[in-house]
């Protein structure tokens, strides 16, 4: 790779629908962007099979597919769009350095960051074998696949009690796997009055999953472990199995250059995508902790395209 300096009026890190979407948008307004992708071309939704509810596609698609579209959608105004992976950067001045690779040095008059987040998982073989089949991060993208069934929750937070609750407007039965006891939950008590008191939530105390369980295509059950009394127990009948302990934003290389919250989300000034660095901008998962969906990461892609168009028509950049 070479080790030449290459400039660009906008470089957009990270991929996914809010890194497409500010790509579409900066390349219609003749910013020439440059779009390096991460290690997963695409984000999250690589992950996903089935979407139904992104508008535009009456009878759902699935996640690959949409991000190609939108993929082919911002190549098709002018993107250059890269592999690679933005491993350091030095924010100071006018002009922005980002390197890809360790190598590769770009100098950009604006950065639009779309890394994006990863959900945390529990590690565990059979989670990873049937994320394609009944095993989500996202109980508001894909409780609708479980109507009328029975599903597991793991979760003690806020966000797992908000998931729990939505899926028991869906489903029949939820199980709530809660590591802690009683009393120890993260949630605040509001949420936690709200999960106990839904006649079809049964909170499962002091326990933590052993193995998820299936025909080798979707989850069929769980097998649930007590750490207070070791005994097991086994959930049959699951058709799904959410996991809601947490996301990390992929915003490691931006420590001590933005501001973030303590679990490393961008802040931005309300109602826009600006950081507290002119010029650099946070849309999507990376800046989003709250709605974290496709279509709220595609719009905040676009604010970013536009304060960034705004930001260089302010300075003569042409």
């Amino acid at each position: 790779m070479s080790n030449e300096i290459e400039h660009v009026k906008c470089l957009i890190i990270g991929s996914g629908p809010a890194g497409y979407t500010a790509a579409i948008y900066a390349a219609r307004a003749d910013l020439k962007p440059l779009m390096y992708t991460g290690m997963e071309q695409g984000g999250q939704l690589m992950q996903t099979t089935e979407v139904e509810n992104y508008p535009g596609y009456p009878k759902g698609t699935q996640g690959p597919q949409m991000m190609e579209d939108f993929l082919n959608q911002a190549k098709r105004f002018g993107t250059d769009v890269r592999f690679g992976i933005a491993t350091k950067v030095d924010l100071l001045g006018p002009v922005h350095k980002v390197w890809i690779d360790g190598v590769k040095e770009v100098h950009a008059d604006t950065v639009i960051i779309a890394t994006g987040a990863s959900a945390k998982w529990l590690g565990l073989p059979s989670e990873d074998k049937y994320k394609s089949g009944g095993v989500s991060a996202c109980a508001v993208c894909d409780g609708f696949f479980h109507r009328g069934k029975d599903v597991a929750i793991v979760g003690a937070g806020d966000t797992a009690c908000e998931e729990a609750s939505y899926l028991a407007k869906l489903c029949n039965k939820v199980y709530m796997i809660v590591r802690k006891g009683p009393g120890e939950m993260r949630a605040s008590k509001a949420m936690q009055h709200r999960v106990m008191n839904m006649s079809n939530i049964e909170i499962l105390w002091n326990s933590e999953t052993k193995e998820i369980l299936g025909d080798g295509q979707v989850v069929s059950g769980a097998i649930v472990v007590n750490a207070k009394t070791g005994e097991e127990r086994k959930l049959e009948n699951l058709s799904g199995f959410f996991v809601a302990i947490g996301h990390k934003p992929n915003t490691d290389i931006f420590n001590g250059w933005l501001d973030m919250d303590e679990t490393g989300y961008i802040m931005t000034v309300p109602g826009t995508s600006k950081t507290k660095i002119e010029g650099v901008f946070a849309v999507g998962d990376a800046q989003d902790k709250i709605y974290r969906q496709a279509v709220t990461a595609a719009g905040s892609g676009c604010m970013g395209a536009l304060d960034a168009e705004r930001y260089l028509a302010a300075r003569g950049i042409h």
